[in-house]
Parts: C-alpha cells; sequence; structure tokens
C-alpha cells in the first residue's frame, strides 16, 4: 500500500490566495482531490478530517457532497482538453452547470433566455471574444488558451467559496498562462473568492497568492507569507527549488536538486528529503519534523530548527 499523504496539514482562510508549489508527484493534486472527494476508487483517506465552513467533508453523505460541488467548490484541472467532453458543444455543457450549479434557488428551473444570458456574461467575464460563436462550437474547434478559458468560467459559476486551480497554464505556452493566471487572480479578487493555486511557475505564485505552502513527498515541510517564503527561504528542499528559478540576468546553469522523491511503497522514517539534503544530521533519518515555528506565520519542517 502506497503512503502518499502524511499529515497533511493546511488551511485557507475566506477570500485568502493560498499557493501550494513542490515537484511533480510530491501529493499536490492527490491532496486537492481529497478535497473534493474524486480520488481514484483504489484510494482512502483513513485518518483526519477535511474541515470546510465546519463541516468535515469526508464525513457528508453524498447528496450535500454534490450541493457543495455544484455551489460552493469547484476545481480547474491542468488538461482542458480533457475537462471538456468533446462530442457536445460548448453551451451544453455551460448550461447545464448554470442550470445545477449557478446562484438560483435550490428547486428553481431557469428559463433558457435567463441561462443563455448568463452563459454569455461568464464568457465575457474571462475575456472570451463573440461569446454567442463559441457556445456554438465544439472543443477542438478551440485554442488551448480558450479551452482553458471556459473551464475557468465553469469553475466561477459553481464556486462561490473556494476555487482549486490546479495548475491551470500547464499545457498552454508560457504567454497565455500568465493571461490565464492573471485572469484566475482578478476574477477571484472580484468574487471574494478563496483561491488554492497548484503551480510550478514559482514566479507566477509570488504575484497572485497571499501565502505559500511547500510540500515534498507527501508532507507540508514550509509554509510562510508569500513574500518572505521567497527572501527567507529556510527549508533546505525550498532553497533549491528557489535556487532552480531561471533568472533575467542569465548567469550560467541553475541549480538542481540532486535524487529524486522517496519511493511512497517504502518511504523514509524520518524526514522524508533526508537523502537528498546536503545539510542533514544523524537525526534526520529516524526523526519525522514537525512544522515548528521560525517566525511571524512561518513555520518550517526541520529537526535542526525544532532543538531551539
Amino acid at each position: 500500500m502506497l503512503k502518499v499523504l502524511s499529515g497533511v496539514d493546511f488551511k485557507v482562510n475566506k477570500g485568502e490566495k493560498v499557493g501550494l508549489i513542490g515537484e511533480a508527484g510530491c501529493g499536490k493534486t492527490t491532496t486537492m482531490k481529497s478535497i473534493m472527494r474524486i480520488l481514484p476508487q483504489n484510494a482512502s483517506v483513513p485518518h483526519g478530517e477535511i474541515l470546510f465552513k465546519g463541516k468535515d467533508l469526508l464525513k457528508i453523505d453524498k447528496k450535500e457532497l454534490q450541493r457543495i460541488r455544484r455551489k460552493e467548490i469547484s476545481m480547474v484541472f491542468q488538461d482542458p482538453t480533457a475537462a471538456l467532453n468533446p462530442v457536445f458543444k460548448i453551451k451544453d455543457q455551460l448550461f447545464d452547470i448554470i442550470r445545477y450549479g449557478g446562484t438560483y434557488e435550490e428547486g428553481r428551473n431557469p428559463s433558457k433566455e435567463e441561462i443563455t444570458a448568463e452563459a454569455i456574461r461568464v464568457l465575457k467575464d474571462v475575456a472570451l471574444p463573440d461569446p454567442e460563436r463559441i457556445l456554438e462550437n465544439y472543443p477542438f474547434q478551440l485554442s488551448g488558451g480558450m479551452r482553458q478559458r471556459i473551464c475557468i468560467a465553469m469553475s466561477l459559476v459553481a464556486a462561490n467559496d473556494l476555487l482549486i486551480a490546479d495548475e491551470p497554464g500547464t499545457s498552454l505556452d508560457v504567454t497565455i498562462e500568465d493571461q490565464i493566471l492573471r485572469l484566475l487572480g482578478s476574477l477571484a479578487v472580484g468574487k471574494n473568492l478563496s483561491v488554492i493555486l497548484i503551480s510550478h511557475a514559482l514566479g507566477a505564485v509570488r504575484g497572485l497568492v497571499d501565502r505559500v505552502y511547500v510540500m515534498y513527498a507527501g508532507h507540508m515541510i514550509e509554509v510562510a507569507p508569500t513574500e518572505e517564503l521567497f527572501s527567507n527561504p529556510i527549508h533546505p528542499y525550498t532553497q533549491g527549488l528557489l535556487r532552480a528559478i531561471p533568472k533575467l540576468t542569465g548567469g550560467g546553469i541553475l541549480e538542481g536538486i540532486t535524487g529524486r522523491i522517496p519511493n511512497y511503497l517504502n518511504p523514509p522514517e524520518g524526514c522524508r528529503f533526508y537523502p537528498r539534503c546536503d545539510s542533514s544530521d544523524p537525526n534526520c533519518e529516524n526523526v519525522k519534523p514537525e512544522l515548528f515555528d521560525v517566525g511571524k506565520d512561518h513555520q518550517v519542517a526541520c529537526v535542526r530548527y525544532g532543538r531551539k
């Protein structure tokens, strides 16, 4: 049995934008799928709780979970091509979301005119030109950036409290990715949404979120306000990630982090970063570090700071 997530402690305040960063395979998407309860059938969350507005999402029934997914929490996935059904027009997919997940009262059946007007409005909100024409298109007739904007529009219809964006620009070129991330940020501010942004683009994270969590091999290893984390990274893994960011000034070959993420089938007993860490000591091999306070709202999971 794979032990992927272990002791994940994560919170988002109302209206706050939070970033989640780390290498591919660190458990970021798995954490977010746990919130949405869309993990594969062979995966489970045996311990802990996921609290949303005082309710444990792991314990509520399917009817309540569906209501929360339709009205309060939504998720933008990495690949817009996979997120949209290729055999239905955009209007067929968007209209259903508006009908069942919009701001209408439970049980009310909005008219086709109301749904069409709302669809045009949300497409304009995500800066799509000629929304009437786009509604008649199939996904394959649109560019990757346009498809991702449609996915964002669909998510905003359903998200009245929390929007989870799982690397929404991964399949796009860098200029379109920047537009998508900035669009997400401005729309979230307009609706006063809480946002969890998963991204490899650390520069984009720095410009969009209030607080950053760093995740490694299923553990939260550092959390701090955004500017504090980028100006004063403490965990060796966080320092390695920031050293790997390309610089506009150049400066030679970037430094990487040696080694690879541990096998989740048999992860290290202590710190999971221990085998790759240049600053480790013998305690790291056997002692699982907790998050220790190292400054105002700044915590790090490293035994070196736990001894202070």
